[in-house]
């Protein structure tokens, strides 16, 4: 039998190794708006990584409490958002991708705050595993670079019909990038109507 190489001891994902674990918490150029790194653990058998940890979030981010957790699947082109829900069912979301790749974009609609109509776009990938934490006050919204993406999140809200809300994806004076040509974005009947953001309800 070969020895284990340096790489291999380190990353071999055992009980041991797993107690060790941190996620590597990152601010964005809206500071509320946090990449999320886990800390991978991998050999010739596959990998191991945490996901989600209560005490590194709350002692990292802040503290909340999720209460459901969502999944979706979208086809090459397809773009949801931008939606929130309004107080006092706005959500805060932890979002992720387990397959293929998006674009997520998070847009600060708060009125006072020094960022107010500004955005990040990040990457996510099943690649890549980053997470994106986008807190209440903000709307979201992703679009699909890959042949397919599944998209999972948590959300700690309840979701109420009657106080959700969006903005037109490609409202200029957001001036989003969305990365993938306009002729390729495929939105719902519900965010075709979207109203621009001069329009909408904001916090």
């Amino acid at each position: 039998m070969q020895p284990k190489t340096s790489y291999q001891q380190q990353s071999a994902y055992s009980r041991t190794s797993y107690k060790h674990l941190t996620m590597k918490f990152i601010q964005t150029e809206i500071p509320e708006v946090i990449i999320i790194e886990p800390q991978i653990f991998g050999d010739e058998r596959g990998y191991f990584m945490i996901t989600f940890n209560q005490k590194e979030f709350e002692e990292n981010i802040l503290k909340t409490q999720f209460i459901q957790d969502n999944e979706s699947m979208s086809v090459y082109g397809v773009l949801r958002g931008l939606h929130y829900q309004l107080a006092p069912y706005a959500q805060a979301k932890l979002v992720r991708v387990i397959e293929g790749k998006v674009l997520d974009v998070a847009v600060d609609i708060r009125k006072n705050s020094p960022t107010f109509g500004k955005h990040v776009a990040v990457e996510l990938s099943a690649e890549n595993k980053r997470q994106l934490f986008i807190p209440r006050g903000f709307a979201h919204g992703f679009v699909v670079l890959s042949t397919k993406a599944i998209f999972q999140y948590k959300i700690d809200n309840i979701y109420a019909p009657e106080y959700e809300r969006g903005i037109a994806f490609d409202d200029k004076d957001l001036a989003i990038d969305w990365k993938i040509n306009s002729t390729d974005i495929i939105l719902s009947e519900k965010d075709k109507k979207n109203p621009e953001f001069k329009n909408a309800d904001l916090f």
